[in-house]
């Protein structure tokens, strides 16, 4: 039986994740921006007591694929706080920093 006329075909997804991709990198600061088209996030390392904190990656995404991202993640912290509790901000006041 054909499939339904409209439909494409599904198709199973291969990630490949290198070996200098895979350890990740450490980030405990981020930036957003945004313009009419795309989103730009900033993932930043900030030592204490520096002046200077270093880009380590920028991501470029379009505005929907931005609001399944921010839609996955509120998924995940609320699954991360039912089991582990909650995640409480230094300055509620300020959840942004």
């Amino acid at each position: 039986m054909a499939d339904s006329p409209g439909k494409p075909p599904e198709i199973q997804l291969q990630i490949q994740l290198d070996d200098d991709v895979a350890g990740g990198e450490y980030c405990n600061m981020a930036l957003v921006n945004h313009s009419e088209t795309e989103f730009t996030l900033d993932f930043i390392y900030v030592q204490p007591q520096q002046p200077r904190a270093k880009v380590k990656s920028r991501i470029i995404t379009n505005p929907k694929h931005m609001k399944r991202l921010l839609l996955a993640m509120q998924d995940n912290v609320a699954k991360f706080e039912a089991k582990f509790g909650r995640i409480e901000l230094t300055d509620p006041e300020n959840p942004v920093h």
